[in-house]
């Protein structure tokens, strides 16, 4: 199974005893730029005495995206603590994905974080980092498969759970029909989102497919759907970016609609603050960035295994008008 020889076995209570100094002490050195875009450059963080090592991070996230700026500041952060050289790398296509993985499999990384928004695509590569003694945790997308897959442990949200939390609150506020909007099509955990609003809201429902790779494409076509039907009260998005195009959607269109989103980033806080945006469901993406990799350190260093076979839930928490103000001082810091 997993590999003993590289990594040397730290016992419990010298780990603990470790955890501990890290939490006590801030001044023991500045943390080491991680190489292959991870770590840190501004700030002084303690640095685990423990072997060195390298891990992989795959995702889907798109280039440029802020949300996934923030889930991969947590990995660096956490691979910076750790004694980690992180390498990440991103594709949107499942199929240039598997080949990420593959590519880390080949490199005899030491560990791997990956997301899986595309099971039949990514289970099979992730199935053979596991078989090839590479332990991997899961983040952001694959709830519902990562157990199959051979990933150790998971982090994130349970999407249908996110959904329905949403559908719920929309019925609450008095919505009246809701349009869905999902950035891409084939992706398990945009879909299990708009599933579970679906189940959830008690009024009209609808979804509508945009590009998410075209801003001006994603605002034109909500705008041209909400001169359509006049009666959407509301658009619920699937990203941040996307909420901030559906405003403009709003605006264009000459819609009463009110948004609201799934996921947050700093112009969505300020979006939230300015009024233009009711709500966001929060995932915390830099804690599934985090312990994505911190949890891949816990294994290689002491064979622990957080969860209990369970998925480790980072969400769904709202952010609205109640709590927006404490959220910004921490979106200013990149880390929300």
């Amino acid at each position: 199974m997993f590999r003993d020889i590289r990594h040397r076995f730290i016992p419990f209570t010298v780990l603990a005893a470790l955890l501990l100094l890290l939490a006590a002490c801030s001044e023991t050195g500045g943390a080491e730029r991680v190489e292959e875009g991870g770590g840190t450059e501004g700030g002084t963080v303690a640095q685990a005495d423990t072997p060195a090592a390298t891990v992989a991070m795959v995702t889907h996230g798109p280039q440029g995206d802020t949300f996934w700026d923030i889930i991969r500041t947590g990995a660096e952060a956490a691979a910076a603590k750790d004694n980690i050289t992180l390498e990440y790398a991103s594709d949107a296509d499942p199929s240039q994905q598997a080949n990420l993985i593959q590519n880390a499999i080949d490199r005899d990384v030491d560990g791997i974080a990956v997301t899986m928004p595309n099971a039949e695509a990514l289970s099979g590569p992730i199935q053979q980092a596991s078989e090839a003694g590479i332990p991997v945790t899961m983040l952001n997308a694959g709830f519902s498969d990562w157990q199959d897959s051979g990933a150790l442990m998971y982090f994130g949200q349970d999407e249908s759970v996110a959904g329905q939390a949403a559908g719920q609150r929309l019925s609450e506020e008095g919505a009246s029909t809701v349009l869905c909007v999902p950035q891409e099509q084939g992706q398990s955990q945009l879909e299990a989102r708009c599933d579970g609003v679906d189940q959830a809201f008690d009024g009209e429902y609808e979804k509508l497919y945009v590009d998410g790779t075209n801003m001006p494409s994603v605002q034109s076509t909500i705008s041209s759907k909400l001169r359509q039907d006049p009666n959407i009260s509301h658009v619920l998005t699937l990203g941040a970016p996307f909420a901030l195009a559906a405003v403009a959607a709003v605006e264009e269109a000459g819609s009463e609609a009110q948004v609201v989103t799934f996921d947050t980033n700093g112009e969505l806080v300020q979006a939230i603050q300015d009024g233009d945006v009711a709500w966001a469901i929060d995932q915390q993406p830099y804690v599934q960035g985090y312990e994505a990799i911190d949890a891949l350190w816990l294994f290689l260093n002491n064979r622990n295994i957080i969860g209990g076979g369970e998925a480790v839930l980072t969400g769904p928490a709202f952010i609205d008008e109640t709590n927006i103000d404490e959220v910004a001082e921490l979106a200013e810091q990149g880390t929300r």
